[in-house]
């Protein structure tokens, strides 16, 4: 049985417990870790972990503490505030919904506790049942390891799905008995064991005409770099596309912090980041720059083989590990503690077409004429776009259908995108038990999945949030080892409300490039820069990848941990990782997937992938 090693090579964790005498038992457990502890009022024990300086923010008053994890613009005379004014922890909604920044909001109120993470999940809440009392955590592994809790190898075959597991599966932990907390909703515990799940937070009507929600962005972004910068004296910043330019520019006019920006130049002749930071670099005058060569980043999969990050779940970002900390490890050296990216723009700014769907029965002149462009840019097949156009069936009967064909071939890259979400294929690799497995999970969320919003385009873009914000924590977890906080204020609450609140039909179109974040930068990121309308990718780095490291690849394929699991067919991998990857695959990372899950497994037992 493959278990959870401990949290003593975890940098920081912590654990929520009720205010109850049978959680004291936990805690003691707990404080053999040389943990840091924050008690309830009652003097039992409530919030112990272990968190970097400055982390956490305490404010107490008459009968209640709140405290916020992360990264925020609130004082702690603020927080006292806060509690003087709660009587009941279904008080806390006005404060969460004013939050700035990504922070982990926990409050004890009369003897009853609340807990919640970000919308996005960037900031995740797990919970379990130990002992017959209901324990929170923000990682399940800690919940794992406190439970002796064993591998669920049925969640953990979810993880081979390509592109990903669908809602409301998506995400959910890999150890028997540990839950995951709806992003949307908080979890309340009493001092009689029980716990119950409240929903808290629904997405924004799109509404708002590109007039006034481009200010509204602007403000949200900004308060949110704000909150980062603040107080600091140096920050660094990824400077690449054009979510990352602009993070990196409203980060440049703060007056106290110094900006230290990096570039990742590329083995593609055609890549453009580079020239076009230099552009935004000289268009600000203020920022420290270096362009990193491309041969001095690994090629995909060089760092495989030294993984040994305690990770709660398996992540295809763990392939590219080394090629993303060499960023991190150069902010660390240069004296960053705080390390801003882009990441999440491309979900909330380029958006999903899938808004169509919905548009065409509200304002069907319009939606055509989107449709006609999006089918001439992405060369949609038009019986696909038609077909997917008349398909009305809510989410749950959709997710039915896509549980069928879990086996089919995979579907092409430019298909059309206007359904509740891109089907997901398992690779030809994985057994007829797993297909059977995941098939079975699949088909009993969908009869009850209920959509994370009403439209599917809306859905769509929420769902990958979800998706990019877990790639996003593993990376903020890495980063953490080498001692450089991660911001991601893409997938800040107050930011995302903003960008979805905006009417699709202007933020999404086929003949501008992310257009709301254009008319949202203008006058603060240089002219020069905001007439870009592409980004680049590292794909011509896959194959490279492939074969400078097949070797070791394909010995990772001999009795393989997947395979002893009965998983995978290692012969079937054995005899991909041999010759060029399929340019579906090389595009969709199909393999990476497989192996992240693999690696996983493997420094769970507490040893690097040495081969």
């Amino acid at each position: 049985m493959v278990s959870f090693a401990g949290v003593t090579d975890v940098p920081s964790w912590f654990v929520i417990l009720p205010d109850c005498e049978s959680a004291v038992p936990l805690a003691t457990v707990l404080r053999d870790h040389e943990v840091q502890e924050i008690g309830h009022l009652s003097g039992r024990p409530w919030l112990l972990g272990r968190w970097s300086e400055n982390a956490v923010t305490l404010g107490e008053a008459g009968h209640a503490k709140v405290v916020l994890i992360g990264q925020h613009a609130v004082g702690a005379g603020q927080l006292v505030q806060a509690a003087g004014r709660l009587r009941t922890i279904d008080d806390l909604d006005r404060l969460a919904m004013s939050l700035v920044g990504s922070s982990h909001l926990v409050a004890s109120v009369a003897g009853r506790v609340r807990v919640q993470g970000t919308v996005t999940g960037v900031r995740r809440v797990f919970y379990a049942t130990i002992g017959g009392t209901a324990v929170a955590a923000d990682r399940a592994d800690t919940l794992a390891w406190l439970l002796d809790a064993g591998l669920d190898e049925q969640r953990l075959a979810l993880h081979l799905l390509n592109p990903c597991a669908l809602h409301p599966l998506a995400g959910q932990p890999v150890w028997r008995g540990v839950a995951s907390l709806p992003t949307d909703h908080y979890l309340a515990l009493d001092g009689k064991k029980r716990h119950r799940l409240v929903k808290w937070w629904t997405p924004p009507d799109p509404v708002v005409p590109m007039a006034e929600g481009a200010p509204s962005l602007l403000e949200a972004l900004s308060a949110a770099v704000d909150a980062r910068v603040r107080g600091r004296g140096l920050v660094s910043c990824d400077l690449g596309g054009l979510d990352s330019t602009s993070v990196c520019c409203l980060a440049a006019r703060s007056e106290a912090a110094k900006v230290v920006a990096y570039t990742v130049a590329s083995r593609d002749p055609l890549a453009e980041d580079v020239s076009w930071s230099l552009r935004t670099v000289g268009g600000l005058g203020n920022v420290e720059h270096h362009v990193i060569p491309a041969e001095e980043i690994p090629l995909i999969y060089h760092g495989v083989f030294g993984m040994d990050d305690r990770m709660d779940e398996p992540c295809a970002v763990a392939i590219d590990a080394e090629r993303w900390l060499v960023i991190a490890r150069r902010a660390a050296a240069r004296g960053s503690r705080l390390h801003l990216t882009g990441i999440g723009g491309d979900e909330l700014l380029y958006g999903s077409p899938a808004h169509l769907h919905s548009l065409l029965r509200t304002s069907p002149r319009i939606a055509w004429r989107h449709l006609r462009g999006f089918a001439v840019k992405y060369r949609w097949p038009r019986r696909d776009m038609l077909r997917q156009l008349a398909d009305n069936r809510p989410y749950g009967p959709w997710l039915e259908e896509v549980t069928r064909n879990l086996s089919a071939a995979p579907l092409p890259r430019e298909g059309p995108m206007l359904e509740w979400h891109h089907q997901p294929r398992l690779p030809a690799w994985v057994t007829q038990a797993t297909v059977e497995s995941v098939r079975d999970l699949m088909r009993a969320s969908a009869s009850t999945a209920e959509p994370l919003a009403r439209k599917r385009g809306q859905h769509r873009e929420l769902e990958m949030m979800r998706f990019g914000s877990r790639v996003t924590r593993q990376l903020g977890q890495m980063a953490a080892r080498v001692g450089v906080a991660l911001a991601a204020p893409y997938y800040d609450d107050r930011v995302i409300e903003a960008g979805l609140a905006v009417r699709p039909e202007e933020r999404i179109t086929p003949w501008q490039y992310k257009p709301l974040i254009l008319a949202a930068m203008r006058g603060i990121v240089p002219a020069e820069s905001l007439i870009r309308q592409s980004s680049d990718d590292g794909d011509c780095d896959e194959d490279p990848g492939l074969r400078e490291s097949r070797a070791r690849l394909l010995a990772l394929w001999d009795g393989s941990r997947m395979g002893r699991l009965g998983l995978v067919d290692d012969r079937a991998l054995r005899e991909v990782c041999s010759r060029p990857l399929s340019p579906f695959m090389a595009d969709n990372g199909v393999l990476r997937q497989t192996l992240a899950c693999e690696v996983w497994l493997r420094a769970l037992e507490g040893a690097t992938v040495s081969i």
